[in-house]
């Protein structure tokens, strides 16, 4: 995967700078929904702990849950389909967003070996099914540590007592 700097052949202009860093990260839309939500039925948590890798959007110490909410164009969401489609500065986007999907997966080991838990929603689900994805939050933190990573939550919700 190519590294973005200049001896690459990427390099942005300070007006392309300057839009890049109005896009928020932190706190957008539906990451305050899936907190507000959360907070509400009690879970207490943090917010980008930079401790962590990744800095996490949402962490629940009390049950090693490291929760990201990542978007659809900056993470690859169906990024087979997309790719065709991209059309302009293909040469920018396209590895662009692969690192950035590669990088993920590398923060997603690393919690694990750490011993956290990774939740990862598409924003676009948290906007539209909010309720499911708290459930599925709800599910993992009464999942034995044991038992998580053979938990399936869309199947497995009949095992917690949880009303869907």
């Amino acid at each position: 995967m190519p590294r973005f700097n200049e001896e690459a052949g990427f390099y942005t202009t300070a007006d392309r700078s300057k839009l890049m860093g109005k896009i928020k990260s932190k706190n957008t839309q539906p990451e305050l929904l899936l907190r507000k939500e959360l907070w509400k039925r009690g879970y207490r948590y943090r917010i980008n702990v930079k401790r962590l890798p990744g800095k996490p959007d949402i962490v629940i110490s009390k049950f090693k849950l490291a929760i990201f909410v990542d978007g659809e164009f900056w993470h690859g969401y169906q990024w087979d389909e997309k790719k065709e489609k991209l059309k302009s500065n293909r040469g920018f986007w396209i590895p662009k967003i692969e690192r950035n999907m590669q990088r993920d997966n590398e923060v997603n080991e690393q919690l694990a070996k750490l011993g956290w838990f990774v939740i990862r929603f598409w924003e676009q689900k948290i906007v539209k099914e909010l309720n499911m994805c708290v459930l599925i939050v709800e599910a993992f933190a009464h999942t034995p540590f044991h038992l998580r990573n053979n938990f399936d939550a869309m199947d497995d919700f009949d095992n917690f007592g949880l009303n869907y």
